[in-house]
């Protein structure tokens, strides 16, 4: 256990965040050039880190997950995982929190890693959650109901679907809401990683 505070100029990368920042950075579709001027570091740099050459300090990271919009805690997702596991096992109460949650949603990144093809994400759905304006990703994406209910529109046509459910679409408009008393909970599969 360290005793001593952690600086904020201190190097502290975890295991793994190279690769993570740059499944992010292209799942995002931002350039080296772009990350670079926006966290105000070089692209060499940038470059280093994704390649696990260097280190970034916590305050690169925090800037990093400012500019991405994503937890601080989303490049520690290794810290506590033994080696062997590394990039393929995710225990209970080991994923990477993702954003806020705001809005009645709370997600977490069940995967290992971000660098493959695709993403599994555990989201609970607050009672009475809704994102009430439609969003389109240029993704694949699927799920599975484990508890609730969720009202899903796929292209403005509504699914009201249960426990035990599950749904997939590809680059279409959907919107959500959670229409019951208890929280709805869905294990949803997104490739390529949006994260």
């Amino acid at each position: 256990m360290r005793s001593d505070p952690i600086r904020a100029d201190q190097p502290l990368a975890p295991s793994g965040v190279g690769s993570d920042l740059r499944a992010l950075r292209k799942s995002r579709a931002v350039t080296l050039t772009d990350l670079a001027a926006g966290v105000g570091r070089s692209v060499g740099w940038l470059s280093q880190v994704e390649r696990g050459l260097s280190e970034p300090t916590i305050s690169d990271l925090r800037r990093l997950a400012a500019f991405f919009k994503v937890p601080l805690s989303l490049f520690f997702g290794h810290a506590e995982t033994p080696e062997a596991e590394r990039g393929h096992i995710v225990r209970r109460n080991a994923g990477r929190s993702l954003g806020a949650p705001d809005g009645g949603l709370t997600e977490t990144l069940m995967s290992p890693d971000l660098g493959g093809a695709f993403e599994i994400v555990r989201s609970v759905f607050d009672p009475g959650a809704t994102l009430s304006a439609p969003q389109t990703r240029p993704t694949e994406e699927a799920g599975y109901i484990v508890s609730g209910t969720l009202d899903l529109w796929i292209d403005e046509v509504q699914f009201t679907l249960s426990e035990g459910d599950s749904f997939c679409f590809r680059g279409e408009p959907y919107r959500w809401r959670n229409p019951g008393d208890e929280p709805c909970v869905v294990i949803w599969v997104i490739a390529p990683p949006v994260y």
